[in-house]
């Protein structure tokens, strides 16, 4: 199935079940972004909510985007925010969705499921003000080596969703090319737990 039919499936289950990687991911974004200021956050791939809540808490205006409309459903529901507006859209594609330049675009469990990154950057650049941040919260690579990928369980058993592996160079370079610099990278742990795998890889860029 597709990327968007998969997680129109997993959206009734998706805050329910156990997903270490979406709730590491949720206290990684918290911790990378809680020192920044800024005003209008582009959030792509918004999924239920578990990050707009949280920035609409920071921001004067959040644009939450998912590819899923079940997704977005339950993200209404749960963030009643006038600060928010949500949005159906395909990322691939151009973002017609940018109406005015944003501070931040952050991009949480999103980019495995992007073939091209370079076409990401260059509309994450379009889209911020100088000076402004983009985040990007992915499944550490490591843990895509060792054969981890999104998946949820169905009556018909188990369902993994389409996803790429990026190396680390892959998403620093490509958003080099886009004058996106490098300000910080970070990797979160299972239970803190440093001797194993890191399970989420964090990386903070701005625009020059």
């Amino acid at each position: 199935m597709s990327i968007e039919q998969a997680y129109n499936r997993w959206a009734p289950q998706y805050d329910t079940n156990k997903n270490r990687t979406r709730d590491l991911e949720a206290v990684a974004l918290r911790a990378t972004l809680g020192s920044i200021t800024f005003d209008r956050c582009l959030e792509i791939g918004c999924g239920t909510g578990k990050n707009t809540e949280w920035l609409v808490r920071r921001a004067l205006q959040v644009t939450a985007v998912d590819l899923s409309e079940q997704m977005l459903e339950r993200a209404r529901k749960k963030v009643s925010s006038n600060k928010a507006d949500f949005i159906l859209a395909d990322i691939t594609q151009n973002w017609s969705f940018v109406a005015q330049p944003y501070d931040l675009v952050s991009f949480s469990l999103v980019l495995e499921h992007i073939t091209d990154l370079e076409h990401t950057f260059k509309q994450a650049a379009l889209a911020l003000n100088h000076g402004g941040y983009v985040y990007i919260g992915e499944l550490h690579p490591f843990k895509q080596y060792s054969g981890t990928k999104a998946r949820f369980d169905t009556e018909e058993g188990r369902q993994e969703v389409e996803c790429y592996t990026h190396h680390v160079s892959d998403f620093v370079q490509a958003a080099r090319r886009h004058g996106l610099k490098l300000v910080d990278v970070n990797e979160y742990f299972d239970n803190n737990d440093r001797t194993g795998i890191p399970r989420i890889l964090t990386i903070l860029l701005q625009k020059v």
